[in-house]
Order: structure tokens, then sequence, then C-alpha cells
């Protein structure tokens, strides 16, 4: 399935919410879902590593790096660590880099934009705490729906065998 957030917004109008951002699409899987894990940090991405070095099956990372775009918050070691331990994708209201790696893992990766910058590593950030996105709330727990249309979010898991093929 190709379009699945459309689908979504059509047959759980009520029930999902859209996330008003431009995202790129930098994974090679442009189709992901799964339980939302959130992360707030600014230009170090220490928590990052920290957090997809752990199971991370069912599961999407949204990382809310306050839209900086001057150092980049996920490369192609943290997005191969990502595949390997099961994650479904990451988020990113900031920066990624090693764009053209990250293209061929079969992992949903959206970003603001690619920087080639790394970030400083000083082990902040604060983990499972709710997001204001957009002017859009993030919940950890709740459902994430991506594609290349975008982004939504409910607050329990959607029946997609409702969506047509």
């Amino acid at each position: 399935m190709k379009d699945l957030t459309p689908d979504l917004c059509d047959n759980f109008e009520q029930d999902v919410r859209w996330l008003p951002l431009s995202l790129q699409n930098y994974g090679g899987r442009h189709v992901f879902y799964g339980e939302v894990v959130t992360l707030r940090c600014f230009e170090d991405n220490s928590m990052v590593r920290d957090i997809l070095s752990r199971n991370g099956s069912g599961k999407v990372l949204f990382i809310d790096g306050h839209a900086s775009c001057t150092k980049a918050l996920l490369g192609d070691q943290l997005a191969m660590l990502a595949l390997k331990n099961g994650w479904e994708g990451i988020i990113i209201n900031g920066a990624a880099r090693d764009v053209g790696i990250i293209s061929t893992l079969n992992i949903g990766v959206k970003a603001l934009a690619a920087c080639p910058v790394k970030t400083v590593k000083r082990q902040t950030g604060e983990e499972n705490v709710t997001l204001t996105v957009a002017h859009t709330l993030v919940y950890p727990g709740d459902m994430l729906y991506a594609d290349l249309n975008g982004v939504v979010f409910s607050k329990q898991p959607l029946d997609l065998s409702e969506i047509k093929p």
C-alpha cells in the first residue's frame, strides 16, 4: 500500500490528527507505522543512540529537535542500529545526514532536511514526554502512521483491514 494516510483520514476522520509539517522522506521504506516513543533534544543525539539501541519492534521514534537543521540528529550508523533493533521508523523535527545510505535501508525516516554536520554529545534530552510540534501534540504511546503524504496519529491502533489495498 502506497497511500495509507489519506485512507486513514477518510475512514477514521474522528480518530486521527494530522501533523502539518513538511517532512522529507529519507528512508527506504515510505509507508510505516508503530507506537510512538518520544524524545526532545537539541543538537545532541546521545539519547537517540541510547533509545535506538533498545528493541524497537512495532515502534517509531519521534524526535523533536526544535526544528534545528544545523546539526543532524540521525546518520547512517544510527539508522542501521535502528534497523538492527527492529524499529519501524524515525521522524525528526530537525535534520538527518548520510541520506544516500539511509535511502537504501528498509526503515522509514522522515526529517525536515539533510545536514552534513554531526551533533555534540552531552547526553541531554528528555525521553517519553509529550511534545508540541507544528501546533500538534505528540504523546508517547500514540500510534503513528506515515507515508509520502504525511504523518497522522491516533490514540489507539487503527484497524488497517478496513483500508482497501
